[in-house]
């Protein structure tokens, strides 16, 4: 009769704090949100954007393009225990220019078109982050690359040397 209780002891004693704890939810992107790597006012560039939650930190890193978040999350040399990335719906926004202040996706959760015509916010080619397999094919069609889930993207991706434009797609 004893196994009960020590079986529901056992598995609340697997349970840690990472994996009961809530997640923080993602904040409206307004004018103080500043790029972790430029220190630039985010809402002045054009483009998807990124916020990232770090274990203990009061407020998240803001990222002037998804590809500079992904690169936070896929680098080896980050630093803090990262609790979630969120990345802009594009297939939410009201176009690329404006990506939008709450429409906010998990990173593991979105689709990602990689390799297309999108250059975002600091001029590095983009990787366009959409919340249905649908709406990432749809832009893909029109401006060129590949959908991808966030752990098919290789570190390669998004940490390599790119060249830098100024050019954004029309949508």
């Amino acid at each position: 009769m004893m196994k009960w209780p020590l079986l529901a002891l056992a598995l609340l004693a697997a349970c840690d704090d990472e994996t009961t704890r809530a997640l923080p939810s993602p904040l409206t992107l307004n004018d103080d949100a500043a790029g972790y790597y430029c220190q630039m006012v985010i809402l002045e560039h054009e483009g998807p954007k990124a916020q990232l939650f770090l274990d203990g930190a009061l407020a998240p890193l803001w990222f002037s393009q998804v590809r500079d978040g992904l690169a936070y999350l896929k680098s080896p040399e980050q630093e803090g225990v990262i609790l979630v990335l969120y990345v802009n719906d594009m297939g939410k926004a009201i176009s690329y220019a404006e990506p939008g202040g709450d429409n906010w996706i998990k990173a593991q959760d979105a689709f990602y078109v990689v390799g297309s015509d999108a250059i975002g916010g600091m001029g590095a080619p983009e990787l366009v982050p959409f919340g249905t397999p649908e709406s990432a094919q749809e832009f893909a069609a029109t401006h060129g690359g590949t959908v991808m889930k966030l752990e098919d993207i290789s570190a390669e991706t998004v940490l390599s040397p790119v060249e830098f434009t100024l050019a954004t797609p029309e949508t």
